[in-house]
């Protein structure tokens, strides 16, 4: 199975969202990396068509046909292509004078999902979601962290190979996103996954694979571990007084600001480092690979 970029660009007028970008992708967790306004939603709508491409091609091969090496544009599959897409859009367009069970009973119908297969699979999210308990409850009632965990659920409706979803975990609490963070990592298997966003903790232990983005292009690809080894002579840790905090800020692009030994220290990330202080092979992070990369 492969889903394929090429060349992918959205223009707004003068305005380039995203800059020719050549990504593939097959089974597997993408993590795609990138600060608000990097690209990484208008990404997200043009793999599922809620907005029309100004360049570029996005191939699709499901792996069915082992003569069929190079696949289609989604444009012409339409409703095949469809069929084996899950979308968790950014915003909770949650309508709230439904119940869960009948929002996804709604979303399976327009899915064309057949009813009794539509049953047990809405019964199974629910439960793997832990929202069984409240399936009866509105879902203007919700938290957020619920609403969250109903549109991942429908997303999965009719158990699709391919799986958007942006910023599932925004808003949430630690807990809550430590629990959809593992609940997609066990979604891998056979699927292409594409997790959009800017909270560096819910990609980096499940990712296959990091995208970073800035301004509208691909400006790293790899997996976790060869990213953070990358910038293993990057980072530095030294004592720095609260006085001197604003110079550091303005020389590097500092880290964790932190009390060690009863002083203050800075974590910094760059090329040129202070000959003081001390590097940190060993606890590095991919909070130290965005701020190398992606930060200002």
């Amino acid at each position: 199975m492969r889903l394929q970029l090429c060349d992918l660009t959205k223009k707004y007028g003068s305005f380039t969202a995203l800059d020719r970008v050549n990504v593939t992708f097959t089974e597997g967790i993408y993590g795609i990396l990138g600060a608000n306004g990097a690209g990484k939603s208008t990404m997200m709508n043009l793999l599922t068509d809620n907005i029309a491409r100004t360049e570029g091609r996005i191939i699709f091969d499901d792996g069915s046909d082992p003569f069929d090496m190079e696949g289609a544009d989604i444009l012409a599959l339409g409703r095949d292509f469809r069929r084996v897409l899950g979308y968790m859009p950014q915003q909770q367009g949650c309508y709230d004078h439904m119940t869960a069970e009948a929002f996804l009973s709604y979303m399976a119908d327009l899915k064309a999902i057949p009813k009794k297969r539509a049953r047990e699979q809405i019964e199974h999210l629910l439960a793997v979601t832990d929202l069984t308990g409240v399936r009866h409850k509105k879902l203007g009632g919700y938290s957020g962290g619920m609403k969250q965990r109903v549109l991942l659920a429908q997303a999965l409706l009719g158990d699709p190979k391919v799986v958007i979803l942006d910023e599932p975990t925004a808003g949430l609490d630690p807990k809550e996103r430590i629990r959809i963070r593992n609940f997609i990592s066990s979604l891998s298997r056979g699927r292409i996954i594409l997790l959009a966003t800017h909270i560096v903790s819910d990609i980096e232990s499940i990712s296959d694979s990091i995208i970073m983005m800035k301004h509208g292009r691909v400006v790293g690809v790899d997996t976790p571990s060869a990213l953070i080894s990358a910038v293993a002579d990057k980072v530095k840790e030294l004592p720095c007084s609260p006085d001197e905090l604003g110079r550091m800020e303005e020389l590097y692009r500092v880290g964790n600001v932190f009390q060690r030994l009863g002083e203050t220290w800075v974590r910094i990330v760059g090329d040129e480092l202070p000959d003081e202080g001390q590097y940190v092979p060993d606890h590095l992070s991919l909070e130290d690979v965005y701020l190398y990369y992606l930060g200002e």
